[in-house]
């Protein structure tokens, strides 16, 4: 019954996600809406991170799973991609070194932001 309850929970906010997405004046994807909304319910005590914990766990554990389709839709479309390889190439080398350099420099200021708050 737990497992019911937190799909339960996951189902709801990706169905507020949804409207709150088709109301925006301008095009947002609903599944950051639904990110933020978990987040904020989750801050504000709406939600409890037991409510949640199993089955984002499992989400997690096979995130690679849910990755499957959309390698077998590059595939389909590999004719025009191959146009334009290179330059697709050099923007997903350069976008994955920006976000390895932000993510190290964000961890080193939370890092520091706990070093100092435990002073």
């Amino acid at each position: 019954m737990k497992i019911i309850k937190q799909i339960g929970i996951f189902f709801t906010v990706c169905w507020l996600s949804q409207i709150v997405a088709a109301y925006l004046p301008f095009s947002f994807p609903s599944s950051v809406i639904g990110m933020i909304l978990l987040f904020i319910c989750l801050l504000t005590g709406i939600l409890k991170i037991e409510h949640v914990q199993e089955k984002a766990d499992f989400l997690m554990e096979n995130m690679a799973f849910f990755f499957v389709p959309a390698g077998v839709s590059v595939m389909n479309y590999f004719d025009i991609l191959k146009s334009t390889l290179v330059p697709f190439l050099i923007i997903c080398i350069v976008s994955t070194i920006i976000t390895f350099a932000a993510t190290a420099y964000s961890v080193q200021f939370v890092i520091k932001l706990m070093n100092r708050r435990k002073k």
